[in-house]
């Protein structure tokens, strides 16, 4: 299940970019939460948990993830990867526990960075640096790099403020109405920059769409839970470390992408980031795993 949801959501960003060639960026993004929306929201209805907000944390929840998680953050994305392939722009995002990191203590009453965090800071922007290589020859597009990196600080900002409220909706409700409204941003995003709202979509297209309505809008969705259930959420948060690698086997079956060497030297640098920042977790896994194998072999 933990390589199913990395897959998925890896797949996700092979997905938009095969999406973004077919439809216009702002309109994609809108009608993929419309149906992934919907469908969370009637799962959580059917789950017999509450599911209309009633306190004020109820709609902060929900105002949160729906312009900061829904809108801002796939706005961004979806323009950037336009010119940013999916396995680079899943790198940039994996850059998110980072931001995260950056932002909590200025925003919540978290302690400082410790030493360690600041190093995961500084390698993992070193390994988007040499990802995008914005200023080689060859190198990814600045603005695209840019647009893709916003999204990843959206994403963190929200990722903050949530932790600031106390909601008592459901997981899938807050999700559900977040991307109702998140997608109602999104269309008026479209409206406003003038995308045609009438367009002839192929079958890859219309795929891509499936897909990220079905497999990272739903399935994943659920299997994540389920998986937080199972194994806690300190394992569970290791699927980001999946997401760039999953996202880089795609784009090489769907698209030929193969990344320069300093691109998979970026990679390398954005997961070591990670793991300065997410040491405990990774300890507490490894020591978790070590317990399991040694209780199969007692056996």
């Amino acid at each position: 299940m933990f390589v199913l949801v990395a897959t998925l959501w890896g797949g996700s960003f092979v997905a938009i970019e095969a999406g973004v060639s077919e439809w216009p960026a702002l309109l994609f993004a809108a009608v993929r939460y419309d149906l992934a929306g919907v469908v969370v929201l009637a799962l959580a209805v059917g789950g017999g948990s509450r599911w209309r907000p009633r306190t004020r944390d109820d709609l902060l929840s929900v105002a949160t993830l729906s312009v900061f998680v829904v809108f801002a953050h796939h706005a961004l994305l979806y323009v950037g990867q336009e010119t940013v392939p999916g396995a680079v722009a899943a790198a940039v995002v994996a850059l998110s526990p980072v931001l995260t990191a950056l932002l909590a203590p200025f925003l919540l009453d978290d302690e400082g960075l410790a030493p360690s965090d600041y190093a995961g800071v500084g390698v993992g922007f070193l390994g988007v640096l040499a990802v995008t290589d914005p200023f080689g020859a060859g190198g990814i597009p600045l603005d695209g790099a840019l647009l893709v990196l916003g999204a990843t600080a959206a994403f963190a900002l929200g990722s903050v403020l949530l932790r600031r409220t106390d909601p008592g909706l459901s997981v899938g409700a807050r999700q559900g109405w977040g991307m109702v409204l998140g997608a109602s941003l999104l269309h008026a995003g479209s409206l406003a920059t003038g995308e045609p709202q009438a367009v002839a979509v192929s079958t890859t297209g219309l795929l891509s769409l499936a897909f990220l309505v079905l497999g990272p809008g739903v399935v994943a969705f659920v299997a994540y839970f389920e998986l937080l259930d199972a194994v806690g959420a300190t394992r569970t948060n290791l699927v980001g470390y999946l997401e760039p690698l999953t996202a880089a086997v795609l784009s090489f079956a769907v698209f030929g992408y193969v990344p320069s060497s300093e691109a998979a030297a970026g990679f390398c640098l954005v997961l070591v980031g990670f793991g300065l920042l997410e040491g405990d977790t990774l300890r507490v896994a490894a020591n978790d795993a070590a317990g399991r194998v040694q209780t199969m072999r007692d056996r």
